[in-house]
């Protein structure tokens, strides 16, 4: 598709914002009035529209892909998108370690356990972590309290937050993410340890690269989507 706009603004609606195209207001895929709370978010939607050339390539819209789904899918359906993030949670990767004598263990414990442990602090809770991959079920309080977590945050949260938990298969990371000035490259290294860890008994992958870096900076972009609304 043709460029057919000139100027990408934002303008205030009441209390929330949108993306103007040479006047008109950006609508959801959805057919939604693409509403967003606040006007650093619009802005970092304005730039996405602001950078497409002649020619509209679909993959610059990552920021307005998450505005979207948080509209037309999650503040329809706030309970279905929780649902997802919890089963995250009853299999979250950071709790199942490698058998106690393997040497990937050790680097588990260390990258990891900061991770499980201030998730535990923050939120009152205690994960079982499991040696091997036989699934043992989280504690049914710790799978409430962080639903009731979950349902505490708006549409563009849960929106960002399905994204990162999705990329780094942990809910823990998923969260971690969320924190104010948290770490978007020690997260995202903490979620592919073991792949690392792969890699450096067997050696690198080209391909395998460059996948983790298109997953990075999906990763890294969740995050800014997060921090800006």
């Amino acid at each position: 598709m043709k460029r057919f706009y000139t100027n990408a603004d934002v303008a205030a609606h009441g209390a929330l914002w949108q993306v103007t195209l040479d006047g008109r207001g950006v609508k959801t895929q959805g057919g939604h009035p693409q509403l967003v709370p606040t006007a650093a978010l619009a802005r970092r939607l304005a730039a996405e529209w602001d950078c497409q050339g002649e020619e509209i390539d679909p993959a610059g819209f990552v920021l307005r892909d998450m505005a979207d789904h948080a509209i037309d899918v999650v503040a329809p359906a706030p309970a279905e998108a929780i649902a997802t993030l919890l089963r995250y949670a009853e299999t979250d990767t950071l709790c199942y370690r490698a058998e106690p004598d393997e040497p990937l263990t050790a680097r588990q414990d260390e990258v990891w356990e900061p991770l499980l442990g201030a998730a535990e602090a923050r939120y009152d809770i205690h994960f079982e972590r499991i040696g091997g991959v036989i699934h043992r079920p989280q504690p049914a309080p710790t799978l409430a309290r962080l639903e009731a977590v979950l349902a505490a945050k708006d549409p563009f949260a849960l929106a960002a937050l399905t994204t990162l938990t999705t990329l780094a298969a942990s809910l823990v990371v998923g969260l971690a993410a969320l924190e104010p000035g948290a770490d978007a490259q020690a997260l995202w290294d903490a979620a592919n340890l073991e792949e690392d860890w792969q890699a450096e008994l067997w050696g690198k992958d080209s391909e395998a690269e460059a996948r983790r870096a298109r997953r990075l900076a999906a990763f890294t972009a969740a995050m800014e989507f997060a921090a800006a609304a």
